[in-house]
């Protein structure tokens, strides 16, 4: 855990408590799936109930957790500050998207089905939770009939 720029994963929630603390980290949470729930981070209350809504916060400060009406799924990504950032969007329908060299896109399908259709040809079919990741120079079209995270890391 000591080493990673960023990563990123599904996590299922299913009670109550505190999350692991990540000193250096900062992290966005997606809730994915659930009713939500009743954060405290950092002493201050932030109520997690829309669901494709990324949330920021930083990863060492202290984070309890109460759920709202049972066990959630959250799509995290946390990025090491000073060694890397990220920007998390979700979307619906269609999005161009374009990366700059030196750049990664994560695209992952929350909702429903995706696709990741390269401008030079045909792309990748992402069903419930897969994710497709593209490094370095690139332009294409994200296309969902539910909801697709996008997350920009440099």
């Amino acid at each position: 855990m000591d080493s990673f720029r960023w990563r990123a994963s599904l996590a299922e929630v299913a009670a109550d408590g505190p999350f692991s603390a990540f000193p250096g980290i900062d992290r966005t949470l997606t809730l994915a799936e659930g009713a939500g729930m009743d954060l405290v981070v950092g002493g201050v209350h932030r109520i997690v109930d829309e669901r494709f809504a990324p949330q920021d916060f930083a990863g060492d400060e202290p984070t309890d957790c109460r759920l709202i009406s049972g066990p959630v799924v959250n799509f995290n990504v946390m990025y090491r500050r000073g060694a890397a950032t990220a920007e998390t969007a979700v979307v619906r329908g269609r999005l161009t998207v374009a990366a700059e060299p030196g750049e990664t896109l994560l695209v992952v399908a929350l909702d429903g089905a995706a696709n990741l259709d390269a401008a030079w040809g045909p792309g990748h079919a992402l069903g419930p939770y897969d994710a497709a990741l593209v490094r370095g120079a690139f332009t294409g079209l994200v296309r969902t009939d539910g909801r697709a995270a996008v997350v920009r890391l440099r």
